[in-house]
């Protein structure tokens, strides 16, 4: 078996550990940050993501920390007037969690010792079927580099010098977590920009308000002010969530995606997650399809007969999927953020049958949420 070391001690990095553990590989998770954690507020999992996770070995708990949400069945406007509904009882394919959540699964099931923090990685060279990474002023060597650092990632940047940096998609998100129960999560459709909403464990919602914005970088003093400024006439229960959400918490960050690259693998290099395919949110399945890189990587080095070969076998099998789902995601928030299409898009909604739109979000109603994982082999 192999050694490998991963850069980055995100969600996707510690689904890469995982994964390399259930084949019986050895690695290392370098983390630049002193503290192992996850930020931002809330997300949500579809089906493709939940088998990801059963694979490799922690559906049970995830699902644990998981809150079923409809905010996909529960469509509204500004005034409180739904375009569709769900139905009391009906099932829903999504989960929503705190970020926090789902990674402390993913570190639990991590193995002890693996996992390093204040280790920046500064620099990379490969030589004779090795890779060697410089972090914190150490020299680490192991048979393959997984870099899952990040739409910023040290390891992108090291190896394809030529490549686009992220791209500003003319968008900003307002993100909070507040102490209110029993909501089924939502989303309301306004001009301009949209509100989501998702209950997550202990008796918690998340939102997000996400609408476009002309440059990066404009901050406000006060961020929970400015979005009641923006959406604080919007239906009940919208006040109340951006009212109870601590002062100082609201979370403000840009929109931003990558342009697709040739390949994700330079020699003993494999990009995951974010280093390889940054998306906006939109469609849910940042987070989801790092899952799943970590889920297909592990299994082509299983079975694969040398390590080039499983790279090859990633590359070819990742970049079509989650390529076309960056650029599905980019589409999807133009569309639900902008003014001119806002009247069409919420008329085609309310147009919609009631059971054709159900059958679009059941865990097999669109291909991205069909996806099924390769098989990893039982545990070395």
């Amino acid at each position: 078996m192999g050694e490998a070391i991963v850069v980055g001690g995100g969600i996707g990095g510690l689904a890469a550990a995982v994964a390399l553990d259930r084949i019986g590989w050895r690695a290392t998770v370098l983390e630049r940050t002193p503290v192992l954690g996850e930020i931002g507020a809330g997300m949500s999992q579809a089906p493709n993501a939940l088998r990801a996770l059963d694979e490799l070995g922690v559906g049970e708990p995830a699902r644990s920390a998981g809150v079923p949400t409809c905010a996909a069945g529960n469509v509204r406007t500004p005034d409180g007037r739904y375009l569709q509904r769900a139905r009391p009882g009906d099932p829903t394919a999504m989960l929503a969690f705190h970020r926090a959540d789902l990674h402390r699964v993913l570190l639990d099931a991590t193995p002890d010792g693996w996992v390093r923090t204040g280790a920046e990685v500064t620099g990379l060279r490969q030589e004779a079927g090795r890779v060697t990474v410089v972090a914190g002023g150490d020299e680490l060597t192991a048979d393959l580099l997984v870099a899952a650092d990040g739409i910023r990632s040290t390891a992108r940047r090291l190896l394809w010098p030529d490549a686009p940096p992220p791209r500003f998609l003319g968008r900003t998100a307002w993100l909070g977590i507040a102490d209110v129960d029993g909501l089924p999560g939502s989303m309301t459709l306004g001009p301009g920009g949209y509100f989501l909403i998702h209950p997550v464990a202990r008796g918690r919602a998340y939102w997000a308000h996400v609408t476009t914005e002309s440059r990066p970088d404009v901050r406000f003093d006060d961020e929970k002010a400015e979005v009641t400024r923006r959406i604080g006439s919007w239906h009940d229960p919208i006040p109340e969530l951006i009212d109870r959400t601590p002062p100082g918490s609201v979370i403000h960050i840009d929109i931003h995606d990558l342009d697709p690259l040739p390949t994700y693998v330079r020699g003993r290099v494999a990009l995951l997650g974010d280093a390889a395919h940054a998306m906006s949110p939109d469609r849910g399945q940042g987070a989801g399809q790092s899952l799943e890189d970590a889920v297909v990587l592990a299994a082509a080095l299983a079975t694969e007969p040398t390590v080039e070969a499983a790279l090859h076998r990633y590359d070819t099998g990742r970049r079509p999927r989650t390529q076309a789902t960056a650029l599905g995601a980019r589409k999807d928030g133009a569309r639900t953020t902008s003014r001119a299409a806002y009247r069409a898009l919420t008329t085609m909604i309310r147009l919609m049958p009631a059971a054709l739109w159900r059958r679009s979000i059941a865990p097999d109603g669109n291909a991205t949420w069909r996806w099924q994982p390769p098989r990893l082999p039982a545990r070395a």
